[in-house]
Order: C-alpha cells, then sequence, then structure tokens
C-alpha cells in the first residue's frame, strides 16, 4: 500500500466527524444568511426604485385611471345594452384593444369602463350675442304665433334683445333645426300642460320647428285630444298639430294649476268647479298612455283673485279642503305640484319611454307695484350679456324639491330668464288695459326659444 495513501485515508475519515463538521455547517449557513440579506436589499431597492417599479405588472392587470375617471365593473365578453354614459358595454367590449384592456388574467373578470362627464348643467352659463338669431321672424310666423305676443307687429322699437343666445358654461347646446327636432321625434308625441307661459313655449317651438314658415301640410289634430270648442266657449282648451312627414305631433293643453278642475253642478253656468288639489288634470290621466314627452308647468295662476274670478274652491280627496296647512296660496300650490309630479312619477314604470319634466317657473319684473298696481318694466336694453348664471340650485325651490327622487326632470329656465328684463311685451302690448303693462309674458321671438333649446338637448 502506498503510505502516503495511508496517511491520508485515516485523515480524511476523521474529517467526517467531529469539530470539523460543525464548522462546516456554520459556513453553510453563513452562506444562507448571506444570500438571504441580499436578496431582501435587492428586493426593497427594486420596490423603491420608480424605474423598476413600472416595469412591474400591476397587481390585478386592471387599468389605471385618474382619480376624476369611475370605473365600472362589466362581466367579461357579454354585449350588454346598458348604457354608460355615451358609451355602451358592448361597444366598450369591442375595443379593448383601444382602451388597452388586459385580457390575459383567467382569474380577474373585472374590467375598467372610463365614463365620460356628468351631463351638462344648462342652467349655468351666460347670454351671449349670436347675430344667427333669432330663429324665426316675429313678423312671419303667422300662423302659430298669437298677435299680442309678437313684439314686431307692436310699437316696440328695440329689438336687440332678439340676437341673444344662452351659452351654457361648461358645454355647447345643440344647435336647433326644426328637421333635426322632427326627426328625434319620428313617431312621437310632445305635450305642453299649463299655464299661458307654457302656451308660449309651445307657439314658440311651432314657430321653430317651421322657422317661422306658413306650412300647409301640417295638420290639425285637435278632435283626437278633445280639444275643440266647446259651446259657448271662445277658444278651446288647447291645440294639437301633426307633422305628416314623421308623424310627429305637439300639443298644448291649458291647465293653469295643474290640477283636476270639476264642476259642482254640471246644469248650472254659473257653478263653482272643484278644485281637486290631489289629482291631476283630467287630460292627462286620459291621454298620457299617448305621450312620449310632457313639459308641465304652473304657478302665477295662484292668487286669491284667480280664483275667485273662476269660481274655484280647493278640494283634498274628494271634499272641500279643511286642512289649515294647504290654505295658503303658496301651500296650495306647493302641495299640488307635488301631488301632481308624484302621480306622473308612478306611471313611468307603465310607460318606460315617457320622459317628463316639470319646467320651473318664469319670473316676473314688475318694478315699483304690480301688474294692476303701476308695476312696470321699462328696460328694453339687454343688460345681462356676459354676466354669469353659476348657482348650483334652481331658483325655484318648489319645482326642484317637487321633482327630486322622481322620474321627473327639471327644466331649469328661473335664473337664465330673471336676467333678461329686458325681454318682456312691457308697455307695448295690444291687448291691455291703457296704463298697464305686461311684464310676465315674453316678446317672441325670445326667450322661451331658449327654453325649447334647452328641452331639445335633454331630449
Amino acid at each position: 500500500m502506498d503510505l502516503k495513501f495511508c496517511f491520508f485515508f485515516p485523515f480524511s475519515l476523521r474529517m467526517k466527524g467531529g469539530p470539523y463538521k460543525l464548522r462546516r455547517r456554520a459556513k453553510e449557513l453563513s452562506l444562507i444568511l448571506i444570500v438571504l440579506v441580499g436578496a431582501t436589499v435587492l428586493l426593497w431597492t427594486w420596490d423603491r426604485s420608480p424605474v423598476l417599479t413600472s416595469s412591474l405588472p400591476s397587481k390585478n392587470k386592471l387599468l389605471h385611471l385618474s382619480p376624476d375617471i369611475k370605473t365600472v365593473p362589466l362581466e367579461p365578453k357579454r354585449h350588454v345594452k346598458e348604457e354608460i354614459s355615451t358609451l355602451t358595454r358592448s361597444e366598450v367590449i369591442n375595443n379593448k384593444e383601444e382602451h388597452h384592456f388586459d385580457e390575459t388574467s383567467s382569474t380577474d373578470t373585472t374590467e375598467t369602463v372610463p365614463i365620460q362627464k356628468k351631463a351638462c348643467n344648462h342652467a349655468k352659463g351666460k347670454w351671449v350675442i349670436d347675430d344667427r338669431r333669432p330663429l324665426y321672424s316675429g313678423f312671419g310666423c303667422k300662423q302659430w304665433l298669437a298677435p299680442m305676443w309678437a313684439c314686431r307687429l307692436m310699437q316696440r322699437q328695440d329689438f336687440a334683445f332678439e340676437k341673444t343666445r344662452w351659452q351654457p358654461k361648461d358645454c355647447d347646446m345643440e344647435e336647433f333645426e326644426g328637421s333635426k327636432f322632427l326627426a328625434r321625434m319620428r313617431d312621437k308625441t310632445l305635450a305642453f300642460v299649463g299655464d299661458s307661459l307654457g302656451r308660449q313655449q309651445f307657439q314658440s317651438l311651432m314657430c321653430m320647428i317651421t322657422a317661422g314658415k306658413n306650412s300647409s301640410d301640417v295638420l290639425d289634430v285637435g278632435k283626437e285630444y278633445g280639444l275643440v270648442i266647446p259651446p259657448g266657449g271662445k277658444r278651446p282648451n288647447g291645440w294639437a298639430y301633426r307633422f305628416p312627414s314623421t308623424n310627429t305631433t305637439v300639443i298644448y293643453y291649458w291647465s293653469s294649476t295643474l290640477c283636476d278642475l270639476e264642476p259642482l253642478n254640471v246644469k248650472d253656468p254659473h257653478t263653482e268647479y272643484a278644485m281637486h288639489l290631489d289629482r291631476p288634470p283630467a287630460f292627462l290621466h286620459q291621454f298620457l298612455p299617448k305621450i312620449d314627452v310632457v313639459v308641465l308647468n304652473s304657478g302665477h295662476h295662484w292668487n286669491r283673485g284667480k280664483l275667485m274670478a273662476n269660481r274655484w274652491v280647493m278640494y283634498v280627496g274628494g271634499v272641500p279642503n279643511n286642512n289649515s296647512k294647504i290654505a295658503d296660496m303658496g301651500s296650495a300650490k306647493n302641495f299640488t305640484i307635488h301631488s301632481t309630479v308624484k302621480w306622473v312619477d308612478s306611471q313611468l314604470p307603465k310607460y318606460p319611454l315617457l320622459k317628463a319634466f316639470y319646467r320651473s317657473i318664469s319670473p316676473r319684473h314688475f318694478v315699483n307695484g304690480d301688474w294692476n298696481t303701476g308695476g312696470s318694466c321699462d328696460n328694453t336694453t339687454p343688460m345681462s350679456i356676459g354676466k354669469e348664471v353659476l348657482q348650483e340650485e334652481s331658483s325655484d325651490y318648489s319645482a326642484a324639491s317637487a321633482v327630486r327622487g322622481t322620474g321627473v326632470k327639471l327644466l331649469d329656465i328661473t335664473a337664465l330668464s330673471q336676467v333678461r328684463d329686458e325681454g318682456h311685451i312691457s308697455q307695448f302690448s295690444i291687448t291691455a288695459t291703457p296704463g298697464v303693462q305686461d311684464c310676465l309674458h315674453w316678446c317672441l321671438p325670445g326667450v322661451p326659444d331658449t327654453w325649447n333649446e334647452i328641452l331639445f338637448a335633454q331630449i
């Protein structure tokens, strides 16, 4: 045997045990600790470095949006008809590459959809000069416009108010065109139900649709809605016209208080009328199923003088009202508006395509008195140009509170009309008593045209 081998062999046997084995294990543990510390430092550096972090995938592989954009969870690979703002979910799913959606995860079923900014608040904005206005001629729209509201046929000389346009603050309002309105309202019916300001809005819309030109093809369909001159009457309770090209019908029904009126004695021509504060007008009960867009309004007939002149007696629950809380005019008006809006809202599930609006009150501008005490509105120059209306809440608290929590929308025109005191008929009325000014109704063309532009934008 090789002596060298004999010398080392027993030595190698001794290295497998004893203190040497412990030293080797200690070295191995030291190496493991060094690796762990190094890995910890590397991971900490990676996490703190923006360059390294940006190369990492997101935790759940979702699209990260800025804080002002909301996200909506969707079911994967399904086409849903529900609308998300102006973008449908199916459109989003069909265009995931455009929006950088990640479909590599098989466990995450949430997708992120950017929602466009909230709907335009048409009540906020300012009046601007626009030489393209008015939308029709006060001289020419004689087929629809009552002479008592056509200020071009009066002695008024200043018509700068016709050259104004409402500009919403955060959006551009769609330009009104009669052809676009009729196309949008194809095979549909729009009804205004309210007082004389509602009638002004109705006549304004008829002039806007036809651009103030005679339209021999428009049909009078008032009989279909019971709008005929009653025996002994001077005019019907409203009008209804149909545009045959698109089968579009526009209606006005007079209901100044938006409640049901019922004669107490049908045989007595001088009978009193039960004014049912808790019932909507009979016209709505009967014809709402045929209406696609309804615009309600009330306000200026709620005074004792009107009630006495019309022989109206307030009823609630089918009997004369004895509730002192709604005995005064303001409370009775609020009660009725809330009641009618609530009833319309209750009908929406039956007619899911119906769009219902309540128009806020049109402001009066009597100065130094009322209509019968010398009140006037002599200003004829637009003073509101460039001044912004920025209030968040409607000036018509009663209207705003009535529609809150319902499917009825508020057509808020009060504040934007409040700054247009020069737009009234004023002293130039051809029907008023001498010395009495009309600071309630508007010259047409004029401010009510803007109400219809906003309505058009919302339907």
